[in-house]
């Protein structure tokens, strides 16, 4: 693309955070992502997590938030490509969705290594 036609940065910027707030405006599995997000958050601030572990859920958030979007974007594209039911098409959506699943199983392991300990000691302690 030539540089006439790239925009300015902060139109890259405008136009990324368009797509993240149409996402989480449109999609609903993005929504139960962050309020999820929203429930670690706060159990990270009671337990007082390490800094350690407080990178690691954010790292976990942030990729599967990511993932959500690029599948959000697969599943957009394909439907604006067809609209019939095409074994290619649904190979695309099915993967996207399930690298979607993958790594929110993978951010759910990591939060009960982190959080069940925590939330045993608590236990013990009422």
């Amino acid at each position: 693309m030539s540089k006439e036609h790239r925009g300015t940065l902060a139109q890259s910027f405008g136009y990324a955070f368009q797509g993240i707030w149409t996402c989480i405006r449109e999609e609903r599995n993005i929504k139960i992502h962050l309020t999820v997000a929203g429930l670690v958050v706060l159990c990270g601030w009671y337990f007082h997590i390490s800094a350690a572990e407080w990178c690691i859920c954010l790292s976990l958030f942030g990729l599967v938030l990511a993932l959500e979007l690029v599948n959000t974007a697969v599943e957009s594209v394909v439907d604006l490509v067809t609209e019939e039911r095409r074994p290619l098409a649904k190979k695309a959506k099915d993967t996207a969705a399930g690298a979607v699943l993958i790594a929110a199983i993978c951010a759910a392991a990591a939060g009960l290594i982190i959080f069940v300990p925590k939330g045993l000691v608590w236990i013990r302690n009422l």
